[in-house]
């Protein structure tokens, strides 16, 4: 699995425990200590919590292991460490106050793939039709 295909499960992972405006920005050409972020907010401690664990388990069926996790038992902002991939899970004052869109804001936006949008859209005219 490459970094972006990591970055994308880990996203996907995030939205499926109901993250909050989850996004990739690709740092490639901005460092050399990775490249991609993952950033998403829960909306409460045990949110934040519950979203970093989901990406850990999730990601550790599929044999990958964080290399360092930070910030578990505050919860405000967990930090998982996958090398070329780094997740940061905030709480939605944290993410606001650190503005990480805002400090790498040269950083391009990674867009879901069509596949991604045609099930996102695919599900939405689901629910419309059974409201």
């Amino acid at each position: 699995m490459n970094s972006k295909q990591l970055a994308l499960l880990a996203r996907s992972t995030s939205e499926n425990k109901k993250g909050v405006d989850p996004l990739i920005l690709d740092i490639r050409k901005l460092t050399d200590f990775a490249d991609f972020f993952v950033v998403v907010h829960g909306t409460s401690d045990r949110h934040v919590r519950t979203i970093a664990d989901a990406i850990v388990d999730h990601l550790y069926t599929k044999k990958i292991k964080p290399l360092h996790i930070a910030g578990r038992n505050e919860a405000t902002w967990i930090l998982l460490d996958y090398g070329a991939v780094i997740v940061h899970v905030f709480h939605y004052e944290t993410r606001k106050f650190y503005n990480l869109e805002r400090l790498w804001g040269d950083a391009k936006m990674v867009r879901a793939d069509h596949k991604h949008q045609h099930e996102k859209q695919t599900q939405r005219t689901r629910r419309s039709h059974t409201s």
